[in-house]
């Protein structure tokens, strides 16, 4: 059992591994929804996009992670350097990130901006909140694609999300901030936006960074499944 008895880790096993790109110093993977990034502590938890890849590559270091439930583009240093030149890419906000997200209800704007600061939420971690005091500063721009009605109770935007900030479930804690969670949120939607989706519906669509090795810029694509 885990420690959250209402959950349990049921890893996705088809496609095992989904690899969009490699070469000698990067592996890019589309990451599938309900798969953990890393291995969590517990023996049921040691299945993991980092542990599928080493197996096939030893070489692999995880240079960022996504959220278990939100699904997309991933990427994996193959040697020592490329880990740097990438790290410090990610930790200096040079590379550029586009989300796509399903939210609850309908945006009053096309688009716009949540500058909101976060901090861990630590009683109820691993949850995070806005917290004007002591949060970090954390930043994501919006834009909406599409006003859906799904039946006469029922309304939902898909948007486009741009972190300018790479926080721990910022995308999540923004759309909540405003009032539209995610929908199939576990963690911060209510049970309306919960109960409207088997899965979280978010996922990393675009991924834009300079190669460590040829100093080009690449951009990476991963077509959303939802």
């Amino acid at each position: 059992m885990s420690a959250n008895p209402d959950f349990i880790y049921q890893p996705p096993m088809s496609p095992y591994l989904d690899i969009i790109y490699q070469d000698d110093d990067i592996v890019v993977l589309n990451k599938s929804s309900g798969l953990l990034s890393v291995p969590g502590r517990l023996p049921e938890h040691q299945d993991c996009l980092q542990n599928r890849v080493q197996r096939i590559l030893p070489n692999a270091t995880i240079v960022h992670r996504l959220d278990m439930a939100t699904s997309g583009l991933l990427i994996m240093a193959l040697n020592k350097i490329a880990h740097v030149a990438i790290s410090r890419q990610f930790e200096q906000r040079q590379t550029k990130k586009t989300y796509i997200a399903r939210v609850f209800g309908h945006l009053n704007e096309s688009k716009g901006s949540v500058d909101l600061p976060l901090l861990c939420d630590w009683p109820n971690r691993p949850k995070q909140k806005v917290d004007h005091d002591n949060g970090k500063k954390s930043l994501t721009h919006y834009k909406v694609l599409k006003l859906e009605v799904n039946n006469a109770e029922e309304h939902s935007t898909l948007i486009e999300l741009t972190p300018i900030t790479g926080r721990s479930h910022q995308l999540r804690v923004h759309m909540l901030a405003l009032g539209h969670p995610i929908l199939g949120d576990r963690l911060y939607a209510h049970q309306q936006a919960l109960t409207s989706s088997p899965r979280l519906q978010l996922h990393a669509k675009m991924l834009t960074i300079t190669h460590p090795t040829t100093n080009k810029t690449i951009e990476f694509t991963a077509t959303c499944p939802f």
